[in-house]
């Protein structure tokens, strides 16, 4: 029986992280006694909030950017997104030195089209449906010849967000479980792919929200089911798998723990007062899994992927009473 074959693989995946050193931040890990206590396992919390543009986003958009040709290049980069791909592509553009075209839908909040803006890129509003998105940046890359860079359903995203993995191995030795955020599910998969190739024995785990919990319904049913309605604080997690994502996260990922707006506000509480780590409900979501699960006796070194800290302070009050 053939191997599948994957978006990407470990020998991809370590070139992108030679690529992306120096040019990405090499996030600390940290720890906290107190939460490692209450989740009944040693936790290492892998603080990709302190990314560049806050979230893991960056690295993946890094290795797109910095893998196009000259040519390429200068015709530039597109994507929908009104989160944290957007910033990030943004930002890779700029350091690159080349267009950005970031198409937000028109009720995206006006701090994040600034931001974005802000990076140099022509923001581009359209209608906020995903059909009116994808239609308009399909109308920018024919207009401009730009490369059209997908948030998540795309080979060199994931073998970048991967890099996340091989710098866990490189900090914390002998892990026994990962679990990282799922929402399209790149960070998840291209986490899976390299720890997978470097360690099968160990666990990975993907933590999602039960108001978007297609992950968790696609793996129990065994094919893959498209996200509907979604509606959850973990507004970071509302897409659903792609085609490159979910066979990955179908024959990889051991486990879809799904929790709930209250388990995740209430992580986030105790990563902010315990940890003092600012996140988004997003990246909490890891956490919460963590001390929902029960581990087994061998599995005491869990690392817990924060997979972002863009939190708008002034909700952080309210999102702590959600559920």
């Amino acid at each position: 029986m053939n191997k599948p074959t994957y978006a990407t693989d470990l020998q991809t995946i370590r070139e992108a992280y030679l690529r992306i050193q120096g040019v990405v931040h090499r996030t600390p890990v940290q720890t906290c006694s107190q939460l490692s206590r209450h989740a009944q396992a040693e936790i290492f919390f892998k603080c990709e909030n302190l990314q560049k543009v806050g979230a893991f986003k960056y690295r993946g958009a890094s290795n797109v950017v910095l893998s196009l040709t000259e040519e390429e290049a200068a015709a530039g980069v597109v994507t929908h997104s009104s989160g944290n791909h957007a910033q990030a592509l943004a930002l890779a553009a700029q350091q690159r030195g080349i267009p950005a075209h970031i198409v937000m839908p028109s009720n995206a909040p006006r701090v994040k089209q600034d931001a974005v803006a802000g990076y140099g890129a022509q923001v581009i509003l359209c209608e906020p449906t995903l059909q009116a998105r994808e239609i308009t940046a399909a109308e920018v890359v024919a207009e401009t010849g730009a490369a059209f860079i997908h948030p998540y359903n795309h080979a060199g995203i994931i073998t970048g967000q991967a890099t996340v993995a091989l710098e866990l191995f490189e900090q914390v030795s002998d892990l026994d479980v990962i679990i990282a955020p799922i929402g399209g599910g790149g960070l998840l998969s291209g986490i899976a792919i390299a720890a997978k190739a470097i360690n099968p024995a160990i666990r990975i785990v993907g933590a999602e929200p039960a108001g978007a919990d297609d992950a968790f319904q696609s793996k129990r049913a065994g094919e893959l089911i498209p996200q509907t309605s979604p509606n959850t604080i973990a507004d970071g997690l509302l897409t659903s798998l792609g085609d490159l994502t979910w066979p990955v996260v179908r024959d990889l990922v051991d486990e879809i723990v799904v929790v709930d707006d209250w388990q995740i506000a209430n992580a986030m509480k105790l990563m902010m007062e315990r940890a003092k780590l600012l996140i988004e409900p997003s990246g909490a979501t890891s956490y919460a899994a963590a001390v929902k699960m029960d581990f087994d006796a061998e599995e005491t070194r869990v690392a817990c992927v924060i997979s972002g800290g863009n939190v708008n302070l002034s909700r952080i009050s309210d999102l702590m009473t959600s559920g």
